[in-house]
């Protein structure tokens, strides 16, 4: 039997790390003698590869600039989680939905732009690693929207495209899942608008994890 198989966004959709995104993403941009970003700037880009989110935010930046910044924002984000300043919180309602999925029959997986540390660390430190069936991260793949890391994760925990459903806050998410063949739903607790995840091609969008386990379910 194919497996049904939920693949969740990290950042935005099942913890809210705004806060040490944009504070490393300040020193980098300082390292990289950059103008400072936007704070509304930066969580617009939460979910895309590194490099790809620092070109965004300066597009008039030079190679060796965006890759000093690159190297800069990881070697801050380190530092800060060494020291015990970052603090990515789990969304309220996440844990019972994924809870209720695990019992319901659904293989689970992740697809994020966070790298492959960040992500196991921050599943690690909420005690949810175990749970699921694949972890897809920047290291390995293209940016989102491109479709690896959930052609990827489908390999790994035996599903198809019609039995998988991409979940996330942003845009990226929802193009990448519909790049993917996937069923898209969007998150309304995250970084991006209801309406642009809907104009992105959002089949619906949860206002909570208890609606969005209701979506599922259905």
């Amino acid at each position: 039997m194919t497996a049904r198989l939920a693949v969740f966004d990290c950042d935005g959709t099942l913890v809210d790390g705004q806060g040490a995104v944009c504070d490393a993403m300040e020193a980098a941009f300082a390292a990289a003698s950059l103008p400072a970003p936007d704070r509304r700037d930066v969580r617009q880009i939460v979910g895309l590869s590194l490099p790809q989110a620092i070109r965004m935010l300066a597009r008039e930046a030079s190679d060796d600039q965006v890759a000093q910044a690159v190297d800069a924002y990881k070697a801050s984000f380190f530092e800060a989680r060494q020291q015990g300043r970052v603090h990515e919180p789990l969304f309220d309602g996440i844990v019972p939905l994924l809870d209720r999925l695990g019992t319901g029959g659904w293989a689970l997986a992740v697809a994020t732009g966070k790298s492959n540390r960040g992500l196991h660390t921050v599943l690690t430190q909420h005690g949810l690693i175990e749970r699921f069936a694949s972890l897809q991260g920047a290291d390995h793949h293209p940016s989102k929207p491109h479709p690896a890391m959930l052609h990827v994760a489908m390999e790994e925990a035996f599903a198809e495209p019609a039995a998988t459903v991409m979940i996330g806050d942003t845009t990226y998410d929802i193009e990448m899942g519909r790049a993917a063949g996937t069923r898209a739903i969007g998150v309304a607790w995250g970084y991006h608008p209801r309406e642009a995840l809907l104009d992105a091609g959002a089949e619906a969008v949860a206002e909570t994890p208890e609606q969005l386990g209701d979506m599922l379910d259905g």
